[in-house]
């Protein structure tokens, strides 16, 4: 039987793995310099807990959601995005009673979403996100914003735009709900049947439809910015002032909704301008949840956060022509011409690893020439060639492989000779 990766999945393989571990790195550093501390949630939760929170007319939880039943006959699903299970660890550890407040977090790990796979959307994907939560300061929305953007400042990309609009809070929703239900009903049987159902549930859905985006309604629709409050108008004001104040530059899109229920007031998407990126541009989204905390039982805790795909961070790399230095290369390779001083090679193989060098030897039983071509593909600054002369004589011949020398060294100077010449 010929077993395959599953449909929507990848296997990431050490010619890839060490860009994802320069994205990884990147994303400690950047949240390190911001104070967002890493939390680990699991990677399944109840079912309960996204139907409340992400809204049971999405399509993430009409569609897409891995659910199971467990061994207790309980109803648990892979979790498909990170803000719920982080907010449900806030609720449940009492995080609102830390001193510090906002809370702030961060987050790294796969999701799991069944949808049709495209270019740098998978079943399963891998998501970082941070959550600031326990604040209502319109510069904390600012402050999430500028740590997106500076991720990928710090990985190379160039070629980014943020665009915004604003949500409001529950009071101007249900004026742009009622002015949807107005606009759209005439038509609604123009409409797939997914926004048919949404009419009544959730009119704000259909804004974000995948079936109907083109469709003249939907650019003739009532834009929430119509309909935002006194004090919803003045948050989003105030939020455009501190992205103004540090010259972070945006784009208004009032059709901008994102897919979860439990976005209000601030939402952003920051997509890729590359050319040939692709018809999906988007990088990166989120938005501010107040009411998410409350919502599973918790005290209020008004919260901002984001999700970030880093499938497409690298897609949108590779889109602009730009990479990761290459991993670090070794620094020595011993190369062994019998038994005797193969046992020889692996204790000093194991005294250089313990005196912090990058090294390596050969464990296929080849011969010399063999060796030296694998030491010139893994491109070793230095060679050890251990032979019996060696073995007797308690000495290693050292090879520098950028100008071909090579000299015998005594056994006892050979990490201080060593590093020496790497210098």
């Amino acid at each position: 039987m010929n077993f395959k990766v599953p449909r929507g999945t990848q296997d990431i393989l050490p010619s890839e793995s060490w860009k994802w571990q320069q994205v990884e790195s990147i994303i400690r550093d950047v949240c390190d310099n911001y104070r967002y501390k890493e939390i680990r949630t699991p990677i399944f939760e109840q079912t309960e807990l996204f139907q409340r929170t992400v809204g049971d007319t999405t399509d993430i939880v009409t569609k897409e959601m891995y659910t199971f039943t467990d061994r207790g006959n309980r109803s648990m699903t892979l979790r498909p995005e990170g803000t719920a299970p982080v907010v449900r660890s806030f609720v449940e550890n009492k995080m609102f009673g830390y001193p510090d407040q906002p809370v702030k977090l961060y987050y790294q790990g796969p999701m799991f979403r069944y949808e049709r796979q495209q270019a740098g959307r998978y079943r399963q994907f891998v998501q970082f996100g941070v959550e600031a939560i326990g604040s209502a300061d319109p510069a904390i929305d600012a402050e999430v914003i500028a740590l997106a953007l500076d991720v990928y400042k710090r990985s190379g990309l160039t070629d980014v735009k943020l665009v915004l609009n604003s949500l409001g809070d529950s009071e101007s929703r249900n004026a742009h709900r009622d002015a949807l239900v107005a606009h759209f009903t005439p038509q609604i049987g123009e409409l797939c049947s997914d926004c048919q159902s949404r009419l009544e549930k959730n009119p704000l859905r259909i804004l974000d439809c995948k079936v109907d985006r083109e469709h003249p309604l939907m650019e003739t629709a009532p834009s929430l910015s119509d309909y935002l409050n006194e004090q919803s108008a003045s948050y989003f004001e105030k939020v455009k002032g501190y992205l103004d104040d540090v010259g972070i530059s945006y784009e208004l899109d009032p059709n901008l909704v994102r897919g979860l229920d439990y976005y209000n007031h601030t939402a952003f998407e920051i997509m890729s301008t590359a050319a040939g990126f692709g018809a999906i541009t988007t990088l990166c989204g989120g938005g501010r949840y107040n009411g998410l905390a409350e919502e599973i039982g918790g005290p209020s805790a008004p919260g901002i956060g984001f999700g970030m795909s880093i499938e497409r961070l690298l897609l949108a790399l590779e889109a602009e022509g730009k990479s990761f230095t290459q991993e670090r290369e070794l620094e020595v390779y011993i190369v062994t011409l019998d038994e005797k001083a193969h046992r020889k090679g692996f204790k000093l193989l194991n005294e250089l690893r313990n005196a912090g060098v990058r090294a390596d030897m050969d464990y296929m039983d080849r011969k010399m020439k063999a060796q030296m071509k694998s030491a010139d593909r893994f491109n070793a600054k230095a060679v050890f060639v251990i032979g019996e002369d060696e073995v007797e004589g308690n000495t290693v011949q050292l090879k520098n492989m950028a100008d071909g020398s090579q000299e015998t060294i005594e056994d006892g100077a050979i990490i201080e000779k060593l590093k020496e010449q790497l210098k």
